[in-house]
């Protein structure tokens, strides 16, 4: 599973998700790919079955690119535990995703089989999402 190999702190604040993708709004690695439509924290459990999804889709041909990663630690603290003594500690890994962010993108595959294929992956995936292709220039 996807996660920073050190960080400079340990715990962040939760914050919020405003506006839309300043930056990986475009293709620029495959042909095709698919763009999230409202912000969300994505995390690391959900890109990685998303990726086994579109990868056993397409029997291992093309290539995939993950366009996010999560470097956001997210806490918890344990089920019955009484308010205070502090924040609990790193639970998972998330990525805060905005709307327009390009999540992953795929080549060397026909468009029906890369529609199914980010269909399959976009369904593993807790935002709304739509399948994008690069116009012929």
């Amino acid at each position: 599973m996807l996660q920073p190999k050190r960080t400079k702190y340990r715990k962040q604040f939760k914050g919020r998700i405003h506006g839309v993708a300043k930056g990986g709004a475009e293709l620029a690695f495959g042909e095709y790919g698919i763009k999230a439509q409202e912000p969300n924290r994505v995390n690391a459990r959900e890109i990685e079955a998303a990726r086994r999804a579109i990868t056993r889709y397409m029997k291992r041909a093309g290539r995939v690119w993950i366009r996010i990663f999560p470097d956001v630690p997210v806490t918890s603290k344990p089920t019955e535990v009484r308010m205070g003594k502090g924040k609990g500690s790193v639970d998972y890994w998330a990525c805060k995703v905005k709307p327009g962010r390009i999540m992953f993108e795929i080549d060397g595959v026909s468009e029906e089989i890369a529609r199914e294929a980010l269909r399959l992956g976009a369904a593993k995936l807790s935002v709304k999402t739509r399948f994008v292709q690069r116009i012929a220039e």
